[in-house]
């Protein structure tokens, strides 16, 4: 009998809650499955079997939390033939009841609602919370006249409502463990630095034009689009070579440089926005840049990212504008001291040489802790990532 431990999944953390489980009280499994889902504040990281075997004892539910190093189950090792050789059920043989996602599990349970009633649009057909919200929504709609009552399920009218006003209603709906620590992350980073913001624009036209002129090209030899974000990758590393500041933390009353480019990418997850990391960004081409992106978005989405890809990195790159956001600032991502936001691209009209042009424009924030960042260094690492971009020539010739 061997102990299942939660492993360490992030630089600071110290526990995480458990999801859900994925194999049952004496279930098989391969080796390499998934067992069970880990809460962090970062993301929701599927734990897989260090070996085939069956899964003997549960020692800790879903909902409770462990801390790094704490046994959750009891594994015994075997070969588990039948799961090996045939890990995927016949159609008959599969459980009744599909998997939720556990913010999904959460909101079915205090709706009262049975998984067996919502069509899950997840990777393998699980359930997701927004496929919960959206059959909550369509239970709100008017009983047709077969029914006597609506579903019991259904918020009842607020207390402060005029009874002549019965939609005026309010949905109560417990917060996702993950949302949770991700406010809890975010008030830590407000309370604990001296966070600033600085704003910018830059004129996207080069990049366009280059990317129009090569981009076909490029996706032909490489086997990638070529988008926006290697060249500001690109530029951001090159100005933290210039500003270190912004490439550094603050460790136990010192300061800490680092001499190397981990450079966090905030990516749209299942249930948020998780910040895989690329290593040693300063030695990749904007292809290999540009193919680490789309794998980390790809399995941000599957949930297939693994712990230490989400751990470190010395500074972060969001992109809002993805979104639709015009401006807006951005949180640090501690214990880093910058992180630099992406908005949208909008043709406005400029001052160019005495003329008034349209120009495809998009607003630049960076936010960083005055702790050790002073205004200076912010702004000049603004202008230059700035000047990269508006001059990508720039960052083939590093100058």
């Amino acid at each position: 009998m061997q102990e299942l431990k939660v492993p360490s999944v992030g630089e600071s953390i110290v526990e995480v809650e458990i999801g859900a489980w994925l194999k049952k009280e004496g279930e098989a499994f391969g080796a390499d499955e998934p067992l069970v889902e880990l809460i962090t504040d970062k993301a929701t990281l599927e734990l897989p079997a260090p070996f085939a075997g069956t899964l003997k004892k549960i020692l800790k539910a879903q909902g409770e939390t462990a801390r790094v190093g704490e046994a959750i189950a009891l594994l015994e090792e075997g070969k588990a033939e039948a799961q090996v050789q045939a890990p995927t059920r016949a159609p008959e043989e599969a459980s009744p009841e599909p998997l939720a996602m556990p913010a999904a599990e959460r909101l079915m349970r205090e709706a009262g609602v049975s998984p067996k009633e919502v069509v899950g649009t997840g990777l393998g057909g699980r359930i997701l919370k927004e496929d919960v919200e959206r059959h909550l929504e369509e239970r709100k709609a008017p009983p047709r006249p077969a029914e006597p009552a609506p579903p019991p399920a259904a918020p009842p009218p607020s207390p402060q409502a005029p009874a002549d006003k019965p939609w005026r209603v309010d949905e109560v709906v417990p917060m996702t463990p993950l949302r949770r620590r991700i406010a809890e992350r975010l008030l830590q980073a407000r309370q604990t630095t001296a966070m600033l913001t600085t704003f910018n624009e830059a004129d996207m036209s080069a990049v366009i034009a280059l990317r129009r002129e090569l981009g076909e090209a490029f996706q032909k030899k490489h086997g990638v689009k070529l988008g926006f974000m290697s060249f500001f990758v690109k530029a951001v590393v090159q100005a933290l070579k210039e500003i270190p500041e912004l490439n550094a933390e603050i460790r136990d009353g010192t300061i800490v440089y680092h001499r190397y480019y981990d450079i966090g990418i905030a990516v749209g997850g299942g249930e948020g926005l998780v910040v895989p990391v690329l290593r040693d960004a300063d030695r990749l081409s904007f292809a290999e840049i540009e193919r680490q992106i789309a794998d980390f978005a790809e399995r941000a989405r599957a949930r297939k990212l693994k712990p230490e890809e989400l751990m470190g990195g010395t500074f972060t790159i969001t992109n809002g504008g993805i979104y639709g956001s015009l401006n807006s600032t951005p949180l640090l991502n501690p214990p880093q001291v910058g992180i630099l936001g992406m908005h949208a691209i909008q043709e406005r009209p400029v001052a160019r040489e005495g003329q008034v042009v349209i120009r495809p424009m998009m607003y630049l924030a960076l936010s960083y802790d005055h702790r050790i960042v002073d205004g200076r260094e912010a702004v000049t690492f603004l202008r230059r990532v700035k000047e990269l971009i508006e001059n990508p020539a720039r960052l083939l010739l590093e100058v």
